[in-house]
């Protein structure tokens, strides 16, 4: 049975990639070690699929920052405002970075396009920007340069584009006056050039991804899908156009789709259940079908008996000549290679595969279910019935007093004790906070220094007292500098923590780490999600010893920083053996201990980060009430052990909210922190339709990107601010987190916050007198 892979990290095994792009943005190296660096982690991918045995390896998986600007850059969709850029820089990369990244240098200050999350994924894609009468053009030959490389070290390649259609509804429309499906007639010849360039280098198979196809669609999506593909079909008859969803079923979708002239259809069958195998008959004789059995979003090995027993069903159905295996979606979700880990349990480690391990899975599937009975593959099933047997059966997962617990959630436990406005006047007559207070949404930079304290303690070469010593140093340098800036409400920094996920997880009962389990998350930011394997338990305070040494140092408030139970969930690999809502109320239980035991040292302000809210949403909008009534839940169990006087922060990113606003107001933190700097304060039109009662703190500069606005111009988004919301609700901060920064840039951009704030802050006050 023919095997395909979807994408492949592209990160490399020890983040060579992220590497190599820093180096080159802090001009340690030049453009061609950055490009030759890209150039051997292609090379090892394809040699490694290739090995392996499978059939069709995918090309321009790969990428410097993110597959979706590839295709902007690709077809020319390149915001007016980098004209300049264009004729400034010699090389192509360095406008693509300036779209990604900001660009402020040589007199130029050039704001970054938008970023949000990738459907329900934790990876980050940059926004296309489209225009009334946007032309496109064919700007970038990268698909067909890596297809060529692919090709002279003799790969069965298999370029992979973001489908035409999917590729504008991933945009927005920069001015009024038109959808942007409505330039699909001036996109599709540029696509079409793409194409005929791969098919005049020997393309046979491109495979054009369309995660829309999983989502609810209107009829004037799925009349652009209907046109588009008889477009292709009727210009490429010698192409076999591979149709690729994934991230969940196509539903109501899949009639239609199964009558579009493609070669191949992709399917997610572990998001999108199996019901899809009883609807094979229906399709067309001349279509194909890529099933997607090994799951490319979690570290679990696959169970070789049940996916065997699936793929009988779909060979009687259409015929084995008629399937093609593959993972349900890009292998860039997962990390590299499992073979590298040695300081996982072995137990847990036994249950798991990560990218080579699963590309090595869908072989010896293929071979099973082919019936290549040979020693090896038997030795292979036999071992997968082994783990499978190994981790229903552990004693490492379950654990009665956690399961009780979460079984006796009583109402009062999601609650707080008082409505808001009565909770608000509590609260500023115990923070006594000025109009507009000013804070930051929790880290401070992670420095070389402070990431190699931790390092020198995992490896033994500093005592945990030298370790303490040198974090305290950390904290009250952090503390005594943000009282000069003239900051309202203050916070530790963080410099304890590796990650907002790991760091929690690492002090919970029932997660696993890795070393190198690194996933992309934007460009070259990359994280490493615990692994929840067993029921969830907090033995001990987490947070508490730092966070009150910080509070002691200072008459200024100092918030408490914790990561939701939503957020942990969304950003671990979790266990596949019970529900989603049954580990997030176990972690939502857990979580309120901490917000408890932070109370009683006297903190009066903490903040539960919930920036995954959003991202958790399904895909389909009649299974949203579901997933937010679990989800909301969950943080009101973690917020409601507090008095009233005791004020909740929330913090959330790159999200849009107006779809959830209702949902977002039933958490009822008392201040919600949230992304609008590179929307322009858009983000907030959603809060303001809904009279969002409670206090916001819209960010008025992106730290996602190097550049440092100016106080003119975070005043001016205050101002917008101000226009929407009530004054007395608003408070000012950055986008998020400061930790990816370097303390010049963050000292340098606060300063001016803090300014543009106390400027205004006597105008506005006047207003409210």
């Amino acid at each position: 049975m023919i095997t395909q892979n979807l994408g492949y990290p592209r990160i490399g095994a020890k983040r060579e990639l992220k590497k190599a792009c820093e180096n080159y943005w802090s001009g340690k190296t030049d453009i061609d070690s950055l490009l030759e660096e890209g150039k051997r982690l292609r090379a090892e991918n394809w040699k490694l699929q290739k090995e392996v045995g499978i059939d069709l390896i995918p090309v321009n998986d790969f990428s410097f920052y993110d597959q979706v600007l590839d295709m902007s850059l690709a077809l020319g969709a390149i915001p007016p405002r980098y004209s300049e850029v264009l004729l400034e820089e010699d090389n192509q990369l360095d406008l693509y970075f300036a779209m990604a990244r900001g660009y402020q240098k040589n007199g130029f200050d050039i704001t970054a396009m938008e970023m949000t999350k990738w459907f329900d994924t934790n990876y980050h894609y940059i926004v296309p920007e489209f225009y009334k009468n946007q032309e496109f053009q064919y700007t970038s030959t990268k698909a067909v340069q890596e297809y060529k490389e692919s090709i002279a070290l003799g790969v069965e390649a298999k370029p992979v584009l973001i489908g035409p259609v999917s590729y504008l509804l991933l945009g927005k429309e920069k001015e009024e006056g038109f959808h942007r499906l409505d330039l699909i007639d001036r996109l599709l010849p540029v696509y079409c050039a793409i194409i005929a360039e791969l098919q005049d280098n020997g393309a046979k198979n491109i495979q054009l991804d369309e995660p829309f196809l999983v989502m609810d669609l209107n009829e004037k999506e799925r009349k652009a899908f209907q046109s588009v593909y008889a477009t292709l079909a009727e210009r490429f008859p010698e192409i076999s156009f591979f149709l690729t969803s994934y991230f969940g079923s196509l539903g109501d979708n899949l009639n239609w789709v199964l009558e579009l002239p493609v070669a191949v259809l992709h399917l997610d069958l572990v998001r999108g259940g199996n019901e899809v195998i009883s609807s094979l008959e229906s399709a067309p004789d001349s279509l194909k079908f890529s099933l997607g059995i090994v799951d490319g979003r979690n570290i679990w090995k696959n169970d070789f008996e049940a996916s065997l027993l699936l793929l009988n069903e779909a060979k009687e159905k259409v015929g084995e000549n008629r399937l093609i295996l593959a993972p349900s979606c890009s292998l860039l979700h997962t990390p590299f290679d499992l073979d590298n880990e040695t300081t996982l349990p072995l137990e847990v480690k036994n249950w798991m595969a990560f990218a080579k391990q699963k590309i090595k899975e869908l072989k010896v599937i293929s071979n099973l279910a082919s019936g290549v009975n040979n020693d090896a593959n038997k030795k292979a099933l036999e071992e997968n019935k082994k783990a499978m047997i190994s981790k229903k059966e552990s004693k490492l997962i379950l654990k009665e007093k956690v399961q009780y617990a979460v079984s006796n959630i009583t109402p009062s436990q999601s609650k707080r004790n008082s409505k808001f406005t009565d909770r608000q006047i509590l609260q500023q007559e115990s923070l006594r906070l000025p109009l507009l207070p000013t804070t930051t949404i929790g880290s401070f930079p992670q420095t070389k220094e402070v990431r190699l304290l931790r390092s020198k303690l995992k490896n033994a070469s500093l005592s945990q007292d030298e370790y303490n010593n040198a974090i305290t140093a950390e904290i009250k340098k952090a503390i005594k500098w943000q009282e000069e800036i003239g900051l309202d409400v203050l916070v530790h920094g963080e410099f304890e923590r590796n990650d907002m996920v790991e760091y929690f997880g690492e002090q919970l009962d029932g997660f696993a780490f890795t070393k190198f389990g690194w996933v992309q998350s934007y460009g070259s930011r990359a994280v490493k999600p615990p692994i929840i394997y067993g029921d969830v338990d907090r033995l001990e305070p987490m947070t508490v010893a730092w966070t009150a040494y910080a509070q002691e140092l200072t008459d200024l408030p100092v918030k408490g920083m914790l990561t939701g139970p939503v957020t942990i969930l969304q950003w671990s690999f979790v266990r596949n053996d019970q529900s989603r809502e049954e580990t997030t109320n176990q972690i939502a239980l857990a979580i309120r201990k901490e917000v408890v035991d932070l109370e009683a040292a006297g903190i009066k302000i903490i903040q539960i980060d919930e920036p995954a809210i959003r991202e958790g949403l399904p895909l389909r909008r009649a299974d949203w009430k579901g997933y937010l009534d679990w989800a909301i839940k969950a943080f009101r169990i973690t917020a409601s052990g507090v008095k009233d006087a005791t004020q909740i922060h929330t913090h959330m990113c790159y999200s849009e909210f107006n779809d959830i606003i209702e949902s977002i107001a039933d958490m009822d933190a008392d201040v919600i922190t949230i992304e609008t700097s590179r929307s322009q304060m858009d983000l907030l039109d959603a809060f303001v339709d809904f009279e969002y009662p409670n206090e916001i703190g819209p960010g008025v500069y992106d730290i996602h990107s190097p550049r440092v606005p100016n106080t003119e111009e975070m005043e001016n988004l205050i101002k917008k601010a101000a226009d929407l919301l009530p004054i007395k609700n608003i408070w000012v901060n950055p986008d998020c987190g400061l930790k990816t920064r370097g303390w010049k840039e963050t000292n340098d951009a606060l300063v001016a916050m803090v300014s543009a704030a106390k400027s205004l802050r006597e105008k506005f006050q006047v207003e409210v007198s």
